[in-house]
């Protein structure tokens, strides 16, 4: 009787949360997951009459047959692109502005703000700008960083971006993710740089290190929890992205689809649901398959702290 008393009031306070939780996140996932095994009919004229078909059979068929569609590949193919470019390019970039101020330049707070401001711009603002800086058009009437190329006289660096027909056209649209989430990057690094005694590195530099192998055997290795979350967090950001894409590409681009805008497609502009359904739901597979590991590590080694 003590110990329910010790608890009930938690509960109580926490309750309200666990019941929007349950009912926002969970039911609805569970819906969406009932939704996409579902058994869909689309109405076709034949013979002057309208009849019933089978647009999807139901149960995993359902899943097999998105997965093998050419136009869900393609849109996986992006998105493996969008993520690998995006992820290494932020890292670096995250990396380097890390350990430029880390070094200790003039102005750092002005530096430091200015790297970190595009975070505060939304993906929606930041695309209308970037959709005028990648545009395709070459030549007379090229504009943002073509015709930059171009008054330049490096006709050559001019490129379709994100609009090409190459395998690789979704790096393009790393870009602007890239400009946008680095300063969050660096702002890990530099957090987790400061928070190194000067003492390790003195004694580094006593036993005669170099600067380099200072970085490299006594101040990197520490950062690993960090760029492993860094990593993480960005890896679910970019399987998720589609205010970015949409704003530049459109959301019926077939050049630009990764599986959240042809999400947004199956459901409003061909009006099937059910297919919409087995794509969020492949989509929240991949998600966990990224996430749940990282975080059944983090409770593994905080246990192991403790």
């Amino acid at each position: 009787m003590r110990r329910a008393k010790n608890w009930l009031p938690g509960l109580l306070m926490v309750s309200p949360s666990i019941l929007l939780i349950g009912v926002f996140v969970y039911w609805l996932l569970a819906q969406n997951v009932w939704t996409s095994l579902n058994v869909s009919t689309k109405r076709a004229v034949v013979g002057g009459k309208f009849v019933e078909k089978v647009q999807h059979a139901g149960g995993y068929s359902n899943y097999t047959e998105l997965l093998g569609s050419d136009g869900y590949q393609h849109a996986l193919w992006n998105l493996l692109v969008l993520t690998v470019v995006f992820m290494v390019g932020t890292m670096l970039m995250g990396l380097l502005w890390a350990v430029l101020l880390e070094k200790g330049v003039s102005a750092e707070g002005f530096f430091r703000s200015t790297y970190l401001f595009p975070m505060a711009v939304s993906f929606i603002a930041a695309g209308v700008v970037w959709r005028w800086l990648l545009s395709p058009a070459k030549g007379e009437g090229a504009v943002g960083l073509n015709q930059l190329f171009s008054k330049l006289g490096l006709d050559s660096l001019q490129s379709s971006w994100w609009s090409g027909d190459g395998r690789f056209t979704m790096a393009a649209m790393a870009l602007p993710a890239i400009w946008q989430l680095s300063g969050y990057v660096m702002a890990l690094f530099l957090a987790g740089f400061r928070g190194i005694s000067e003492d390790q590195r003195e004694a580094a530099r006593i036993d005669g290190a170099s600067e380099w192998q200072v970085y490299r055997h006594v101040l990197f290795p520490q950062l690993s929890p960090i760029a492993l979350s860094a990593l993480i967090i960005l890896g679910h950001m970019s399987m998720k992205m589609f205010d970015l894409i949409y704003v530049i590409a459109g959301p019926s681009s077939y050049t630009a689809s990764v599986p959240a805008t042809l999400m947004w497609t199956q459901l409003f502009a061909q009006d099937d649901p059910v297919a919409a359904a087995v794509n969020a739901t492949i989509l929240l597979v991949i998600v966990a398959v990224v996430v749940v590991p990282y975080l059944v590590y983090t409770v593994k080694a905080e246990s192991e702290r403790d």
